[in-house]
């Protein structure tokens, strides 16, 4: 694989008088120092949650409520497993709540250090790459773009500015020492305490907060220089790809050269070789040969055939050189992995019915009056009472001398 290129680039900060009423009311009401104290069962584990949605392609699909598609869940990272480098359909914002990291986009490495945030589109290949000795922990938000794009408002797709902008010079990090991530952060838990929204309040409540999250971004981003037409030259790339990629999903255990790969897309070799770098961050070779391991892993976990079974079916004629190529991509042998996984799995699934659920008291986030809230997003609420809607949203605090409701949620 060519070698990386390190990059250490971070957005543009604002001036003072730039900062939105959502940012000034998040800002003053977090305390950016203070450690992030997550319960070690709300976290799962990124490679064996991920790793087996992921497709020929490459792409990972999130099972999303489909009358609700955003998902805020907290994932451990280590270096043993790695994730395929992936791309998906959802946009993708992760804040890392302990540890460093390496954020992986297409040929690109920049750090990824506690408390920074990164946020990451649809049509770029990308992993994390844990660079601390113990698990990383990230807060990740998962959601469907026409979630927002699609709700009936002129100006609705100018909050997913920054996610249509990524070029390879974007900067995906927004670090720490800005003040944003955290209150991101803060919009992330707001959005969790909501799921599932079963209900109109709890939609409204979530949408508000979807909105003054991304319009953080959209600040943040604002000096950045981009036009839609980058995204829409990311997709025809990865467009002239898909017929390669349903190939490679039906044809898992053949011998496939680049030669051959190249006719597929219809390309000659060494433009095929340079448009399937640039899409992936990958050569073909090697995406091939962690789309063949990660089939082997699923084969490990979920059957007890054997390793030459195992080997054959994903295209290793020779079991040695699988072996081989099975322990540099995952870091064990095969056998330690089939041994691994399923003794973990047999733990977790006992741990799953004593689990509590993850409450936002849990980590915390200050409370915001719906009227605020709702002018923070771009939202009006003509002649609403105070009160009256702050008990609807569910964020109300009693005046003095009054009990505070908490069976609202």
């Amino acid at each position: 694989m060519a070698r990386l290129k390190k990059s250490t680039e971070s957005s543009t900060d604002l001036p003072k008088g730039d900062v939105s009423k959502a940012e000034r009311l998040s800002h003053k009401s977090l305390d950016l120092a203070q450690p992030i104290h997550l319960p070690k069962r709300s976290c799962k584990d990124q490679f064996s949650l991920v790793e087996p949605q992921i497709n020929a392609e490459g792409v990972h699909v999130w099972p999303f409520d489909p009358s609700c598609p955003v998902d805020v869940l907290f994932l451990n990272v280590d270096d043993r497993h790695r994730v395929r480098m992936n791309r998906h359909g959802y946009f993708e914002v992760l804040y890392l709540c302990s540890g460093s990291a390496n954020c992986h986009i297409q040929d690109r490495l920049m750090p990824l250090n506690e408390g920074d945030l990164a946020i990451i589109g649809s049509t770029l290949y990308h992993r994390i790459e844990c660079q601390s000795s113990s698990p990383l922990t990230i807060a990740a938000m998962f959601f469907e773009p026409d979630m927002i794009r699609c709700d009936g408002a002129s100006d609705s797709a100018e909050y997913l500015t920054p996610f249509l902008l990524q070029d390879a010079d974007f900067p995906h990090i927004v670090p720490a020492e800005t003040g944003v991530p955290r209150q991101v952060l803060d919009m992330m838990l707001r959005i969790r305490s909501e799921l599932p929204a079963s209900t109109p309040r709890s939609r409204l409540a979530l949408k508000t907060y979807m909105k003054m999250l991304l319009i953080l971004l959209v600040n943040q981003y604002a000096p950045y220089a981009g036009t839609v037409e980058i995204f829409q030259r990311q997709q025809h790339a990865l467009d002239r790809l898909r017929p390669l990629f349903r190939y490679l999903g039906d044809n898992c255990g053949d011998a496939i050269q680049v030669g051959h790969a190249a006719r597929i897309c219809g390309m000659s070799e060494s433009h095929f070789m340079s448009v399937f770098k640039r899409v992936t961050g990958l050569s073909f070779v090697t995406y091939f040969n962690h789309y063949r391991i990660e089939r082997a892993q699923a084969l490990l976990a979920n059957t007890d055939e054997s390793m030459a079974s195992i080997s054959q079916q994903v295209g290793f004629c020779d079991q040695s050189y699988f072996g081989m190529i099975f322990r540099r991509i995952v870091g064990m042998t095969p056998v330690t992995y089939r041994r691994r996984i399923r003794t973990k799995n047999m733990t977790e699934h006992a741990q799953m019915d004593h689990m509590p659920p993850l409450g936002v008291s849990c980590l915390s986030a200050p409370a915001l009056s719906l009227r605020d809230a709702s002018a923070a997003a771009g939202l009006h609420l003509a002649g609403t009472n105070a009160n009256s809607a702050l008990k609807k949203l569910g964020t109300y605090d009693a005046p003095a001398g009054q009990t505070r409701k908490s069976n609202w949620r």
